[in-house]
């Protein structure tokens, strides 16, 4: 059998409603590593939201922030930081707007004002996260790998055309992600892939937001979990069952991988 990468992302996927793995999916992970299969979070969390995850299910490798980092046997070989100067100015445009908005780093996040907390706390609290603390001062100390924007869907694209260096990736009804432009979960895995010689073809993902679409899309084969909503399947070659109902191994043996 040829050596084959498995990408997942995290929440919706690798976890349950319940935000825990199931037992199927821990025992289709140890599988695919015992085939000697490189087998990868990503995610769009930062290395300290994902840290639970990468020691519970024994990750060394993980692309995070949406793929503008990624790591192979815990040593980060790739950064794709925002804009410094797009990122000022996007600050002080929704400053304007009375938008909430973070910085995220890889192993912090602070909030660059105090505007919208009620949706703020609302979408951090759906991963098991407070809202940040604040920080005028933090992009000064610490790489901007992405940001968080707190707005709900009446917005969106409201910033699309003049801030052509981000693009805004909704993860919540009341947030939006912001990542540089050139960059995506599928770009990073496709250079990832490269880097250790195995073929695009061999990329097989897994995924249920609209942060997965471009890796569901582009992978040798793309697998959209049975949660995923109608748009998002419609991107890949498999529809599983849901993250509830052991969807990564039913998709697994289904491609006769485990």
């Amino acid at each position: 059998m040829r050596r084959k990468l498995f990408a997942f992302d995290i929440d919706g996927t690798l976890l349950g409603t319940d935000r825990q793995p199931l037992e199927s999916t821990r025992e289709a992970l140890k599988m695919l590593r015992q085939q000697g299969h490189l087998v990868t979070i990503a995610t769009g969390r930062s290395r300290f939201m994902a840290q639970d995850i990468i020691l519970d299910l024994d990750f060394s490798n993980y692309v995070l922030c949406n793929g503008a980092a990624a790591f192979l046997d815990h040593e980060q070989y790739y950064q794709n930081l925002l804009d410094e100067k797009e990122l000022h100015r996007f600050a002080s445009e929704v400053e304007k707007r009375e938008i909430g908005l973070a910085y995220v780093g890889l192993d912090d996040v602070k909030k660059n004002n105090h505007h919208r907390r009620k949706q703020m706390a609302e979408a951090m609290g759906s991963i098991d996260f407070e809202a940040p603390e604040y920080d005028l001062n933090f992009y000064k100390e610490n790489d901007v790998y992405q940001a968080l924007a707190f707005y709900d869907a009446s917005s969106d694209g409201l910033f699309d055309h003049e801030f052509s260096k981000f693009r805004f990736i909704r993860w919540h009804s009341e947030s939006v992600d912001i990542v540089p432009n050139n960059g995506s979960k599928a770009a990073t895995l496709l250079n990832l892939a490269d880097r250790v010689g195995i073929a695009r073809e061999d990329i097989v993902t897994f995924g249920d937001g609209e942060n997965d679409r471009e890796m569901l899309r582009e992978a040798g084969i793309g697998v959209a979990m049975g949660n995923a909503l109608p748009h998002i399947q419609k991107e890949a070659k498999i529809v599983t069952d849901t993250n509830d109902n052991d969807g990564i191994w039913k998709a697994l043996k289904e491609l006769k991988a485990i």
